[in-house]
């Protein structure tokens, strides 16, 4: 007789499923206790430890000593190699028979040679799958190794997971045996947690919610976890609630499987190429069981990672990448910081990427650029995901704003030029999702475009260290396909979801500007040697390719150094990855980072002096120095000269005075001369350019003057007045005795912030950091005079911060220069302590602008709405400028990115000093300049964009190792102060055909035609886009060594110049 019906209570009907399936309680008698069989142990174990990550061929030769299970090994970062000889039962005839190992660290299983898959027990991977059903001729002994890396996925840190590494930690290895595995039970206990999942999210207000309860409270009553009889009824009636349908309106999930992988992050970046290899081997295992699953896999740099130390991985990547199933997303080379790079190193990021994916996997991500977790997103990288051939951005970041959330998930982005891309964020706001209901009816409750959008990305997988998807999670989505009460669930590639998003996109919003996340923006300054190398190896690849461009076009013997610079450019975009150049990193990564950034600076110069004389070879004159300009416009300045014996001396080197010829505007770069290396006075070229040493001339200004402790700077453009500690109390332009210096403040004054976050340390300065303003106070009688007069004036002061720290810093005003520099000395010993230095500006605006990648843009210098003061602490590049109608001051910088102007004073962001994941980030010494230019009018049309570049970019003076040219040489000019030359470099697809490749922006934010002039042997131009791919309808007509291009405001164009044949 059946039984009554009886009433439930919502709890203890709850609890009754939860412990029916709890891996915890009751597990002699439930569901969970039941999901292993048969067990025995392995019939030998043994491991040896190394410091080294060793190929698989080296490991299993070496020697390995009996092990056990509860043996201890490490510490962190050594690997441990277990040799596991099995024995399978022959009473296991028939059954699935899995390998159960739980250790400490992540491990990654080999079988034949070959890596077959990872295990980790955060990665809720701790089976491998023997076999399927043990056949009766199968073997039933075989010999596996286990590779465990001494390391979790989330690195070793030291009680928390972002402390800096426990060197010392030991892991342990708990379990090793062989199991019989009950797939009949894994699915009704999915199905059970299913169940509950939509009782519990559904809640009590909702019908579907009670089916769910009562259904699996009925699965419990007729499944007897003793009696796998009674398994088919209860699975029966999980099949008849999954199978009632939900209607045509429902919201659908496209579910893609997923597993970010930090390129570097808790751990050095050789422990990636193992995570790679662990997460990778075990996603493609699940393709073959589920051929339905697709899996997203970004970043170039880590599959080549893959295709150098496990080739045979790679391969069966290739396979099912033509099957559909491994899909490369992104394009770029790594996920790099979406702030910091300049623009050049974005475009290389996908350069680099996109030819790498079309030469392993056939064919570019056109599809959508990939980059859920960096810091924020630049307003020109619509631009140039536009150049690059993709219309799809997906990332997630901004979820993760303190302050306001942001209005969209599905939208349309406007960048700066005005560029439009279709944007998505998955709603569940995360890209390592599990499959629960919670997490799909989050994406479907959180999604902020209702109305406008029914269709949502649901990323699944384990990610940040890797581990990615399991089967379980396979399994939760694919019973959640079509449900009633919850959203259609499929899984589906990015493809496929930005083509649904697309075909029904007329309701959706545009979001105009940059993508700020209101958090992380410790970022822009913390590990600032890491933020001095990067700048500093833009710049010098920037040369080289310049040199190396002009030396093709120039000498037919000369051989452009392609792979050398692929290599350095490469190492550079490495360095770029959002939790490096950022400094969000623990200590050996910033190692390796430095490592790069000298690899890049010693490769770098050897290639300029190679190019350089290549430049020189075949001329007449005395062997000396080749004095190069490698910006695109003309400039006079003083530089120092080596001379005999290792000294140097001042020279100015005046731009050609003839640079107006043909109608164009007075540039004069790229620009060689000579210069010989006995001192003389002047030596003359064609051009008419001038180098001499710095006696007191008529074009000299008068030396400092020092009156009551305080020393003033004129060089008759603008006049400095520092006080007796080194503080800026009067800045004037000359010519119009404008005072740049707020009245009754003064500028150049260091203040001291206390820095505690509220977690994340290396990546967090909060709001309140500015309550705790500290001035900095010098000692009267420190300043003194440095350079007397001549080409150059300066001053020098000393400044104790802290009873730790100091600091000197010689302020620099050069003959011709608009502009004042500060040459700073920081030896910086602090904890959380925030270093700014400060400039109160006699200018009133509220809007102050910053240098982006290829342009600037505005924002507020007052906090009226949470949007504006939640950008307390922003990110400029080389300069940041504050005017007023026909006045203004900037500031500019060679190494720092983080800034901010409140009211009218100017800060830029010095040193941090985090404690995590880094103890010993910033610690040491600094160097670094920043200047201040007061200027007429607007900052475009006083040139601060271009004293910015003039900044970061110092003339080169290069010994010339033969004959350097007798005569100077202008290679390109344009006719308009608008627009610059970025990049000159040989195009990458055509190294036999001499092709160039000019990269050219809009600066001012204006319509602009503009002539282009080549001195160069050009035999044919042609519009490309940033992949250097020609514009079919892209030919310009060459005209009197001349080509007109027409900007609109920031626009990017690219030019691919053929050189004519050299001569035989």
């Amino acid at each position: 007789m059946a039984a009554a019906p009886a009433l439930k209570h919502w709890r203890t009907t709850v609890e009754r499923v939860e412990k029916f399936v709890s891996p915890l309680y009751f597990t002699d008698c439930n569901l969970r206790g039941r999901l292993f069989g048969a067990s025995c142990p392995v019939a030998a174990l043994s491991s040896f430890l190394t410091p080294d990550r060793l190929p698989y061929q080296e490991a299993v030769q070496r020697d390995f000593r009996p092990a056990q299970v509860g043996c201890s090994f490490g510490p962190t970062w050594w690997t441990c190699w277990f040799r596991v000889e099995l024995t399978i039962p022959e009473a296991w005839v028939g059954q699935e028979v899995h390998l159960c190992w739980e250790s400490d660290g992540e491990g990654l299983v080999w079988r034949d040679g070959e890596p077959v898959q990872g295990l980790t027990k955060e990665g809720k991977k701790t089976s491998y799958v023997l076999t399927d059903r043990l056949g009766e001729r199968d073997p039933r002994s075989l010999t596996l190794y286990v590779e465990v890396a001494c390391n979790g996925l989330l690195g070793a840190g030291k009680g928390s997971i972002i402390a800096a590494p426990d060197p010392e930690k030991m892991f342990q290895l708990s379990r090793a045996e062989l199991a019989v595995f009950h797939r009949d039970v894994h699915m009704l206990l999915v199905d059970l947690e299913l169940l509950l999942g939509i009782a519990k999210g559904l809640g009590k207000d909702n019908q579907r919610s009670f089916q769910a309860l009562y259904t699996a409270n009925q699965m419990v009553n007729v499944c007897d976890p003793a009696q796998p009889e009674t398994f088919p009824v209860a699975q029966a009636l999980a099949s008849r609630f999954f199978g009632q349908r939900g209607g045509e309106s429902q919201h659908t999930i496209h579910a893609t499987g997923h597993c970010h992988i930090d390129t570097a992050w808790l751990w050095p970046f050789k422990e990636t190429m193992r995570k790679c290899a662990r997460s990778w081997v075990t996603a493609l295992q699940l393709m073959e069981r589920n051929p339905e699953f697709i899996f997203a896999c970004s970043q170039a740099q880590q599959l080549e990672w893959v295709k150098n130390r496990y080739p045979g991985l790679h391969s069966r990547l290739q396979e099912f990448a033509r099957r559909g199933q491994f899909v490369p997303v992104g394009g770029t080379w790594v996920e790099m910081d979406g702030n910091l790079p300049s623009g050049e190193a974005m475009v290389r990021q996908f350069l680099q990427g996109q030819n790498f994916f079309l030469q392993e996997f056939g064919k570019m991500c056109s599809e959508q650029f990939w980059l859920p977790d960096t810091f924020g997103y630049s307003a020109q990288l619509p631009q140039i995901m536009h150049g690059c051939g993709i219309r799809r951005f997906l990332t997630q970041k901004l979820s993760w704003n303190l302050v306001n959330s942001f209005p969209h998930h599905t939208f349309f982005w406007e960048g700066l030029d005005g560029s439009r891309v279709l944007v998505h964020f998955p709603p569940g706001d995360s890209y390592g999702m599990q499959g629960s209901v919670e997490e799909v009816l989050k994406t479907v409750a959180n999604n902020r475009d209702k109305g406008r959008a029914n269709h949502s990305a649901f990323l699944f997988g384990f990610g940040d260290g890797g581990g990615g998807p399991t089967q379980t999670m396979l399994d939760r989505l694919k019973r959640l396909s079509n449900t009633d009460g919850l959203p259609r669930v499929q899984l589906s590639s990015p493809r496929q979801l930005f083509s649904a998003l697309e075909s029904d996109s007329g309701q959706l919003c545009t979001w105009v500007g940059e993508l700020f996340l209101e958090l992380h923006n410790g970022t822009y300054t913390t590990h600032a040697q890491i933020k001095k190398g990067n700048r500093e190896c833009e710049r010098i690849l920037h040369d080289v390719e310049l040199l190396s461009s002009l030396a093709l076009a120039r000498s037919a013997q000369f051989l452009y150094p392609a792979a050398q610079l692929q290599h350095l450019w490469r190492l550079l975009l490495l360095n770029q990855f959002h939790d490096v150049v950022t400094g969000s990193c623990i200590q050996i990564v910033a190692e390796e980072a430095m490592c790069h950034y000298e690899d890049i600076r010693s490769h770098g110069n050897t290639l300029l002096s190679t190019a350089a004389a290549a430049l020189c070879a075949g001329e007449p004159g005395p062997e000396g120095l080749l004095i190069v300009n490698t910006l695109p416009w003309k400039r006079t300045e003083v530089m120092a000269l080596p001379k005999p014996g290792g000294a140097h001396s001042l020279g100015l080197t005046p731009s050609p005075g003839d640079g107006a010829q043909h109608g164009l505007c007075s540039c004069s770069s790229p620009h060689l001369t000579a210069a010989p290396a006995a001192p003389a006075a002047c030596v003359r070229t064609a051009r008419g350019l001038l180098v001499w040493e710095a006696p007191t001339d008529s074009a000299s200004r008068p030396p400092p003057t020092k009156t009551d402790g305080s020393v003033t700077l004129d060089n008759g453009i603008i006049r400095v007045k520092l006080d007796p500690t080194g503080r800026l109390t009067s800045l004037v332009l000359v010519a119009s005795g404008r005072e740049a210096i707020a009245e009754g403040a003064v500028g150049n004054q260091f203040v001291l912030f206390d820095d505690v976050p509220l977690y994340w340390d290396a990546w967090d300065v909060m709001d309140y950091h500015l309550e705790t303003r500290k001035p900095v106070l010098g000692q009267a009688g420190t300043l003194a005079v440095g350079t007397e007069g001549g080409l150059r004036g300066s001053a020098w002061f000393l400044l104790q911060i802290s009873p730790n720290s100091r600091l000197s810093q010689e302020v620099v005003l050069d003959v011709g220069c608009p502009y004042v520099r500060f040459h700073t000395e920081v030896h910086w010993h602090e904890a959380h302590k925030f270093l700014k230095v400060e400039f109160p500006a006699r200018v009133r605006s509220s809007q102050a602008t910053y240098e982006i990648q290829f342009g600037h843009l505005q924002r507020p210098t007052h906090y009226n709405t949470s949007w504006d003061w939640a950008r307390f602490e922003v990110w400029a590049h080389r300069w940041m400028d504050l005017s007023e109608h026909g006045f203004g001051l900037a500031l500019l910088n060679d190494c720092k990115y983080g800034a901010s102007v409140q009211g009218s004073v100017l800060s830029l962001s010095l040193l941090r000093a985090p404690k995590a994941p880094d103890a010993t980030a910033d610690m040491g010494r600094h160097e670094f300049t920043y200047a201040l230019m007061p200027h007429k009018g607007s900052f475009q049309d006083a040139g601060v964009i271009q004293a910015a570049y003039s900044l970061n970019f110092p003339l080169l003076a290069l010994p010339a190792p033969s004959p350097a040219p007798a005569t100077s040489w202008s290679a390109f000019s344009l006719s308009s102060p608008a627009v610059v030359l970025e990049t000159v470099k040989q195009a990458e697809s055509s190294p036999q055909r001499r092709s160039l490749v000019l990269r050219l922006y809009e600066a001012h934010g204006s319509h602009v035609d503009c002539w282009l002039h080549l001195s160069l042997p050009v035999q044919e131009a042609i519009l490309c886009d940033l992949l250097e791919r020609p514009d079919p309808a892209g030919h310009l007509p060459l005209r009197d060594s001349r080509l007109k291009l027409t900007f609109s405001p920031f626009q990017v164009l690219s030019l691919l110049l053929v050189l004519q044949p050299p001569p035989h």
